[in-house]
């Protein structure tokens, strides 16, 4: 019997999939460069040479296309935006091993980077169309990281007596503030900064090697 081949998609489908992916692509520099408020459709348009159209009839809105830059760059690792779980990766070697490896991963991708530092920033307004967005993405990634510290805790990778909470909100605020003086400085050392924050709170972790 003669092996099935995997399917491929093709013709309009995969033409639109290409699209969307350019699209993407350019609407990511953009808002790096201008952030939300300063960049426009018009721009993302520009950038591809295509017309105003084009780029609502695959992102409805200015807005779907934000979000749709923002959840690529929190779901995915690498320049070839490879889905990556991060949850997962934090169960099976530790919330410290899995940071620096998406520690590591991420100095690939500045630009990326940049879009979340800048409308990170931008949505602290209350009227930011994404700031909903950041309050939600970061109550998720607390809770996440917390979960992932107690989980550790259970199998013994890090002392029982820490908090959690507290060592995930620690986290979050270090892991910000040294990737944000790497976008302004690249001779910051990001990674062996963030080997520095884990050595200092929760050296034990780090035991079984990076």
């Amino acid at each position: 019997m003669s092996a099935t081949r995997p399917t491929r998609v093709r013709g309009p489908y995969a033409k639109s999939a290409q699209r969307r992916q350019e699209i993407l692509e350019a609407a990511t520099t953009v808002f790096a460069a201008s952030g939300y408020r300063g960049g426009s459709l018009r721009d993302i348009a520009r950038q591809l040479n295509l017309s105003l159209t084009s780029i609502v009839h695959h992102f409805g809105t200015k807005y779907e296309l934000l979000e749709a830059v923002l959840e690529r760059a929190d779901q995915t690792v690498g320049t070839g935006f490879v889905a990556f779980d991060f949850e997962a990766d934090c169960v099976e070697r530790g919330v410290a091993l899995a940071t620096m490896g998406r520690v590591r991963s991420n100095l690939e991708r500045p630009e990326l980077l940049r879009v979340l530092a800048i409308l990170a920033a931008e949505s602290s307004a209350p009227e930011h169309p994404a700031h909903d967005w950041f309050i939600e993405r970061y109550r998720r990634k607390a809770e996440s990281l917390a979960k992932g510290f107690a989980y550790d805790q259970e199998v013994g990778r890090i002392d029982g007596s820490r908090d959690p909470r507290m060592l995930s909100r620690l986290l979050i605020g270090a892991w910000d503030g040294v990737q944000l003086q790497w976008l302004i400085d690249p001779s910051v050392d990001m990674e062996a900064a963030m080997l520095a924050f884990f050595e200092a709170m929760v050296p034990e972790a780090l035991d079984s090697g990076s």
